[in-house]
């Protein structure tokens, strides 16, 4: 009995003491929110008689806030091309050609028709590729052969881009289409590699072709035109096109306006470079077209114009289509004066022979 009334008087004791906690709870919070400061930014109490809650001050900073100007990007200036460095441009026409080189030769007497800066040395870029041509069909290789494309047909030299893929297997014949129609440097490097002896045999046969049609003042050092370092000069590269133009082969490659060439799975279609070749204007026998900065904007091409057969070398064309309007302006001058040349415009002694070493 009194076991149990000890274990009554335990509990009711324990529950006292949590009563007493509990009502303490509220009242040291009380306490505690008193003694709390005030901030400066709580609101006034409630009408009701509630205790307003006050909230932490914010802090604002008094610097204050530089906004940066916006950055426009600024576009890298374009490279000059060696007629602009050499002050070739500066050579005035009668025909106002965005050309800083032009030739405009009589395929069959000769005559020169139009001469301006026509023994200025200059880069030539995918001109290069009449020469390439020209040493492929001379070798006789199979048309047929399979050729692949590897690492080794890859631009280091200015990082150009292409549809033909490492492992790509295509003809010769497709190579070398490829190369004159649509200026595919791949194909044109293959072409070369695949030459009997290698590539270093088949750019010293390009430059032996050059000495054999007395194109004294050309040099080859590999067979793209992406290299500065192959250059010619007008005169030089009239004669390539009129030899070019005997080939029946070159002639048709050159001038076919599209082609389609089956990549495994795939059908690729390609087209020319030059748009003059679908222009019902133009009879185009023969074309090739060029473009490196070091070069600016290229252009040969053997066609019949005013009842002749004439070569036009344009080089160092300043502007994206500028070659084309040049070739227009020939074209027009010529249909409106068949019989009289413009004569020659001289090069500046200084840049006759000029090459650039590199």
């Amino acid at each position: 009995m009194r076991a149990a009334w000890a274990f009554v008087l335990t509990c009711t004791m324990c529950l006292s003491a949590v009563e007493a906690a509990s009502a303490a709870a509220p009242k040291n919070t009380r306490q505690k929110a008193a003694a709390a400061p005030v901030s400066k930014v709580a609101k006034a109490p409630a009408k009701s008689g509630k205790t307003a809650v006050a909230r932490k001050p914010v802090a604002v900073s008094t610097r204050s806030v530089v906004r940066k100007p916006a950055v426009r990007a600024v576009a890298e200036p374009a490279r000059s091309s060696f007629g602009q460095m050499y002050g070739l441009h500066g050579t005035a026409d009668p025909l106002a050609l965005k050309s800083s080189v032009a030739f405009v030769l009589d395929q069959d007497t000769n005559e020169i028709l139009l001469s301006k800066n026509s023994q200025a040395v200059l880069p030539i870029a995918s001109i290069t590729k009449l020469m390439t041509a020209l040493v492929i069909t001379e070798a006789h290789q199979s048309l047929d052969d399979v050729l692949s494309i590897t690492q080794d047909d890859v631009d280091t030299e200015k990082g150009s881009s292409s549809r033909l893929q490492v492992g790509t297997q295509l003809t010769r014949g497709e190579m070398l289409h490829l190369a004159l129609m649509s200026s595919e440097n791949r194909a044109a490097n293959a072409l070369g590699r695949n030459y009997p002896g290698g590539l270093a045999t088949f750019v010293n046969a390009m430059n032996a072709k050059a000495r054999a049609l007395s194109m004294h003042d050309t040099r080859y050092v590999e067979p793209t035109g992406l290299s500065s370092q192959n250059q010619s000069s007008a005169r030089d590269l009239a004669a390539l096109v009129k030899t070019a133009y005997t080939v029946p082969l070159i002639r048709e490659l050159s001038t076919s306006p599209e082609y389609q060439v089956s990549v495994g799975s795939r059908q690729l279609q390609y087209h020319t470079t030059n748009r003059l070749v679908k222009s019902p204007e133009w009879d185009i026998g023969l074309q090739k077209t060029g473009y490196i900065s070091e070069a600016g904007q290229c252009l040969v091409m053997q066609a019949r114009l005013a009842g002749r057969k004439l070569i036009l070398v344009l080089l160092d064309s300043a502007g994206k289509y500028s070659r084309i309007g040049d070739a227009e302006r020939i074209r027009k001058w010529l249909i409106s004066n068949p019989v009289t040349p413009v004569g020659a415009l001289t090069t500046p002694p200084a840049v006759v022979a000029a090459r650039v070493a590199g």
